[in-house]
């Protein structure tokens, strides 16, 4: 049977992938300067700490029955989670990682074709013959200024590394008493308050080991709101509109005002909350049928991305432009539109045919592998494999 989905969790991914692109497209790229007006635009780059405290209440909510209990992990259950991750993250990953390079290989040609001068894929450095064998390792995120090729992809692979931890995890939280989770919690947020420590305040750390202080104790956040979740232990009075509005103004005002960055990853939590609980009006609006959409392609487009932007940058310096934030005000408008329309019509794509597609068939592959592995231990035990060894 299949585990119920959690509603308006879906929608709020969407809502922070078009987030982030806003940030990356009309902040740092062609440098509207919409932070003059407020900083909720300057913020963009928090979305990714939405993602993965979203990642670890969904996938405690899929896999709790599985880890969270006091028998002794299963390498059977362990490795079928990681397969399954794998099967989601790596289908569409290598999708555009190919496509990256076959975009720079025809920059390569048409730079040769126009002007005679060749200049090959570097050994080393971003989008480098070394950077490419990181991303197919998923090891980008570790060294991200040196190793990537897709940039936005450095946080999947921050994640990817969790995945491992998380069987382990799980089940210390599920059977933690009051106490041990608020100790979990303490943890966290003390891993949070050094990272806001060594970056200065700024949570914008995409490179190095330091952005493990940033995905993991995230991560153990979402596992603990659905804990709590779970057990029903939150208050009631979150069900209710008032309290989703309260929760999204004061969310809108902390990132409008600029508050640090500290304070507005801490208030994730409850946007969190508010939005799976809610049992009224505000629940039917986040689940409007664009909003699912938009989270349904979600990684698709976080993904898409960087390769519109990668793209449009080669194009632009083709023509002469070195820096988009030169563009007239104008021009860099109707790009911006152009992108994010770009970008949502790839996702849309990518997501049917590669996501959806590349992953089944990848579950299909690495199950069967298990399963095989799994007939070949269970017969040299003098045991037949039961229903649980052939869990997908």
């Amino acid at each position: 049977m299949r585990t119920q989905e959690l509603p308006s969790l879906t929608p709020l991914r969407g809502i922070a992938a078009v987030w982030v692109i806003c940030f990356h497209y009309g902040v740092v790229y062609f440098a509207f300067h919409p932070e003059q007006f407020s900083d909720i635009f300057n913020k963009g780059y928090l979305a990714v700490d939405m993602f993965f405290m979203l990642s670890g209440f969904v996938l405690s909510h899929v896999y709790w029955k599985t880890f969270a209990s006091e028998e002794a992990l299963q390498a059977t259950d362990y490795w079928n989670f990681i397969s399954a991750r794998i099967a989601r993250l790596y289908p569409l990953h290598l999708f555009n990682l190919l496509l990256f390079l076959f975009a720079a290989l025809a920059f390569i040609a048409y730079g040769y074709i126009t002007a005679g001068k060749l200049e090959p894929i570097p050994l080393q450095g971003p989008r480098s013959l070394t950077a490419l064998v990181a991303n197919v390792l998923m090891l980008q995120g570790l060294d991200a200024g040196d190793l990537a090729w897709n940039y936005p992809s450095w946080s999947i692979s921050v994640e990817f590394l969790a995945y491992f931890l998380f069987p382990l995890l799980l089940p210390l939280i599920a059977l933690a008493d009051k106490p041990g989770r608020l100790l979990f919690a303490g943890m966290a947020l003390s891993c949070l308050c050094l990272l806001a420590y060594l970056g200065h305040g700024d949570f914008n750390q995409w490179d190095g080991p330091i952005t493990l202080l940033r995905c993991l104790p995230e991560f153990i956040v979402g596992a603990l709101l659905y804990a709590g979740f779970k057990e029903s232990s939150w208050p009631d009075w979150l069900r209710r509109d008032v309290a989703f509005a309260a929760v999204t103004c004061g969310i809108l005002l902390l990132l409008h005002f600029g508050t640090p960055d500290l304070l507005v990853v801490i208030a994730f939590p409850a946007v969190i909350l508010a939005a799976v609980m809610n049992a009224g009006r505000a629940a039917s609006i986040l689940n409007a049928a664009p909003l699912v959409w938009l989270g349904n392609i979600s990684y698709s487009l976080y993904l898409t991305h960087g390769f519109v932007q990668f793209v449009t940058t080669r194009i632009l310096a083709s023509g002469g432009i070195q820096n988009p934030a030169d563009l007239p005000y104008v021009t860099s408008v109707g790009l911006f539109v152009g992108m994010v329309g770009t970008t949502l019509l790839m996702a849309a794509f990518t997501y049917r045919t590669i996501e959806l597609g590349g992953r089944s068939h990848l579950r299909q592959l690495l199950r069967l592998r298990a399963g095989r592995h799994d007939v070949r231990l269970q017969s040299h035990s003098g045991l037949r494999a039961g229903p649980r060894g052939w869990r997908p």
